[in-house]
């Protein structure tokens, strides 16, 4: 026997399961499972026997893979809202000028690790922490179900940006100017007519994953080749390919991949070095701070016409820091700009801020409507057209969700109700369609929690079914259904035998089973045929 090869499987053994372990311990306590995945990579940095060049992989493929799905949703129009753009420019040189102030303040009264900072120094540390987490966001919102919100495109869209910045710092810092070539990338515009067809005939399954992962590190590559950030290039291929058809299909093939690679860069977090006293101390002068983030993110969303929901509970999703800084504090070391300890440091505070930021999205919506009247205090008069509260009118029945399944429920009802049906959709497009179709659908978030109180007031709606595509949204709808005390006649779809046990614990009144109920259509319907 190969007891070299035994004791590596051993060893893949005890970091796979250590890690597994961990994530299960997080969630069982309703945090996110990444929470643990960091806690096992800082256990992990004490002993040797994890593949250090493998995780760093890993993570690498994970960050690729998370940019080009988060490019598979993006619309190129909504980053170029000044709530994207501006808040990005403006958030971010106020905190590094905030922060810049807050280091001398802390050199004046002689606090260690500040006192031999310089204004290039500061400026370097304090643009690292101006940056928000996008794996963290973005996972976060996967888990509740909120990617495809409002507030989650203002993040979103906000995260984009600050990734964008993120790489330009990566260009100069590496002294790479972007190659003569840099300017053929364009005909990625005229070429994505093949990318479509292509995408179009690989169908289902193993080929359509194969042509994901094709993409995104094709895109990545072609990038690195002009010597720009390949991650930038992965973003944009996405972002070229957002607007087929099967878009929304690609994503979900890809989701578990990007997962399971991500897992490496949260392991390689806590790879980064041992703490010690001085550094965690850092790290918890630190942590804090991120609270003056999420603050300033408020209030620049609310002062460009959000509303208060919608700003809030975006500045809570960004109020972390991020994996960029990481990269621009090593890039910082290897060049000896700062000291190494500053890394280690800035590593504890990422980890920290994670586990506030985990406790204080998990309450969000119950933060915003227990303190409603004051939230609301910051609000504009005048606000945003696609931010203002959904209008029902005399309606009695509500379908939240109007894809394929919601659209079929939507024309039967009206055969027994006529106009008083509407159909809510988040996604623009869904509802122009729908709209073109002739049917009563409006543009809203269904998790908004001002919105069912307003109907629950008003004692319209009496029935409500809800027909999404993803199982998290609908038990956030549920959720604020239940807050506000909804008295109606609640319906929803599941797929899996563990969502209808979920659904009928929390007090749905009917379960749909996508899967079952459809086998019993097609059999009736061929029944009536014959």
């Amino acid at each position: 026997m190969d007891f070299a090869w035994v004791a590596i499987a051993l060893n893949d053994f005890l970091w796979i399961g250590l890690t597994f372990a961990l994530g299960l311990m997080a969630k069982q306590v309703g945090l996110p499972p990444m929470l643990g995945f960091l806690v096992s990579g800082f256990i992990l940095s004490t002993q040797n026997i994890v593949d250090h060049d493998l995780l760093e992989k890993m993570a690498d493929m994970g960050i690729t893979l998370l940019l080009f799905t988060i490019g598979l949703k993006i619309k190129v129009k909504n980053l170029l809202r000044p709530q994207v753009w501006a808040v990005t420019t403006i958030h971010t040189s106020v905190i590094m000028t905030f922060f810049s102030l807050l280091f001398f303040a802390f050199t004046a009264i002689g606090l260690p690790k500040f006192t031999d900072l310089s204004l290039e120094t500061a400026l370097l540390i304090a643009f690292a922490f101006s940056f928000s987490s996008t794996v963290f966001v973005v996972k976060s919102m996967e888990d509740k179900g909120e990617m495809d919100s409002l507030h989650g495109r203002m993040a979103l869209g906000v995260l984009i940006f600050q990734d964008i910045f993120a790489v330009l710092f990566l260009a100069i810092s590496d002294n790479k100017i972007p190659s003569v070539w840099a300017f053929a990338l364009v005909l990625l515009i005229p070429l994505r007519h093949i990318l479509y067809a292509i995408l179009q005939k690989v169908g289902r399954g193993e080929l359509l994953v194969l042509y994901g992962f094709l993409l995104a590190i094709g895109g990545a590559e072609i990038f690195e080749i002009v010597s720009i950030k390949g991650d930038l290039g992965a973003l944009i291929i996405g972002m070229i390919v957002a607007n087929h058809p099967k878009a929304e299909e690609l994503v979900k093939n890809m989701l578990g991949f990007k997962d399971l690679f991500l897992l490496g860069f949260f392991l390689t977090i806590g790879l980064y070095g041992q703490p010690t006293l001085e550094t965690l101390t850092l790290a918890l002068i630190m942590t804090p701070f991120i609270l003056v983030k999420g603050a300033l993110f408020l209030l620049l969303f609310v002062k460009f016409k959000l509303r208060a929901r919608t700003s809030l509970l975006s500045a809570i999703s960004l109020s972390n820091y991020s994996e960029f800084g990481l990269i621009v504090m090593a890039i910082g070391v290897v060049n000896n700009w700062i000291d190494a300890s500053w890394l280690i440091a800035m590593t504890l505070a990422l980890a920290f801020s994670f586990v506030i930021s985990a406790i204080i999205n998990k309450y969000g919506n119950t933060i915003y409507t227990k303190y409603r009247d004051g939230w609301k205090k910051l609000e504009l008069t005048k606000r945003l057209p696609y931010d203002k509260l959904l209008d029902m009118g005399d309606a009695h029945v509500a379908v939240i969700g109007m894809g394929t399944v919601g659209t079929g429920a939507y024309d039967q009802l009206i055969k027994k109700y006529g106009d008083k049906v509407v159909g809510v959709d988040i996604y623009a497009d869904t509802v122009d369609n729908q709209i073109k179709a002739n049917r009563n659908v409006i543009l809203g978030d269904p998790s908004d929690a001002d919105f069912w109180d307003r109907v629950n007031q008003e004692h319209q709606i009496n029935l409500v079914l809800l027909t999404l595509p993803r199982f998290n949204t609908t038990l956030a709808v549920i959720e604020q259904l239940k807050e506000t005390g909804f008295k109606g006649h609640i319906a929803a779809t599941a797929k899996f035998s563990d969502e209808i046990e979920r659904l009928n614990e929390i007090g749905v009144d009917t379960v749909f089973n996508i899967f079952t109920e459809a086998g019993a259509g097609f059999a009736a319907h061929v029944v009536n045929q014959h």
